[in-house]
């Protein structure tokens, strides 16, 4: 019997969860335990970060349902934030310098879906996701611009190696074609990109094709088997120590009591906790099988 609730949804947050420690999948999801305990220190100077980060995004997806910019700029007082909000009108405001940066050409016809929620079937429960942008320039390229407010860009490996990476292209194909006037998004017109705040001219492109497309459907699939099929105690414990001083759960594990310090984060985590997505179904378009 599954140790899964039939109503569960499965994110890239969970997921990742899960690859780094099934203990803090299964203490966070399925246990929904809460532990008060901070992730980084200094405690005010990280809680403020993910404040901001989560404001900022607010910002961002206000601007692009075309709330003039002016009044939203008044709202970036806090240091860090005018700062990103600064960087993002100046390098990534105008879709067309930010593809620029990355390479890339916009055309005239680029289509804006931002702060989309998609969903989609994946076995016994549901796959879902929440996309920063979706760029579509019809019938050619489909890109997901992701905002990141992390100290340091991460490498690219780093980023391949991310449950975002791979769960968002994915869904998309699986789920996306309303989005595309309802016809289906194909895996190598899709591509994912990071676009720093702290770092503005910094772009991280990772294209997408069948063969990913393919991977990631079996390792995706095998991935939630795996958690459908173990007990409470085979949720163990990471054997990569690393990452507990970040991890809330570490006093509850017996992996240490101090927070790690904010400035020694490895580069590419996210100060924003996301947590899970609020999913309201009769919003999101289903897909037909």
């Amino acid at each position: 019997m599954s140790n899964l609730p039939s109503d569960f949804h499965f994110s890239q947050s969970s997921l990742q969860d899960y690859a780094d420690c099934p203990r803090r999948f299964q203490l966070r999801y399925l246990l929904n335990l809460a532990w008060p305990a901070v992730e980084a220190e200094p405690v005010q100077e990280n809680e403020q970060r993910m404040l901001m980060g989560g404001i900022f995004h607010q910002l961002i997806h206000q601007h692009l349902l075309g709330l003039p910019r002016e009044r939203l700029t008044r709202i970036a007082a806090d240091e860090h934030l005018a700062r990103w909000w600064h960087n993002y009108m100046k390098h990534a405001a105008d879709l067309s310098s930010l593809l620029s940066l990355a390479g890339l050409q916009a055309t005239s016809d680029l289509l804006l879906h931002p702060e989309v929620l998609l969903s989609a079937p994946f076995g016994n429960y549901r796959l879902v996701a929440k996309y920063d942008l979706i760029a579509i320039q019809p019938g050619v390229r489909i890109f997901i611009i992701d905002w990141k407010t992390t100290r340091k860009p991460p490498s690219r490996h780093w980023l391949e190696q991310r449950l975002q990476t791979r769960v968002y292209p994915y869904l998309l194909v699986q789920a996306g074609a309303h989005l595309n006037a309802g016809s289906p998004i194909e895996p190598g017109q899709v591509e994912m990109i990071y676009w720093f705040a702290e770092q503005p001219d910094e772009i991280r492109r990772l294209p997408y094709n069948h063969g990913k497309y393919i991977e990631d459907d079996r390792y995706l699939v095998s991935l939630v088997s795996e958690i459908e099929s173990l007990g409470g105690a085979e949720f163990t414990l990471t054997s990569d120590r690393r990452g507990c001083s970040y991890c809330k759960y570490r006093s509850y594990c017996d992996r240490g009591i101090q927070a790690g310090a904010l400035d020694e984060m490895e580069s590419g985590l996210e100060v924003i906790d996301e947590g899970e997505i609020a999913i309201d179904f009769e919003h999101i378009a289903e897909i037909e099988f």
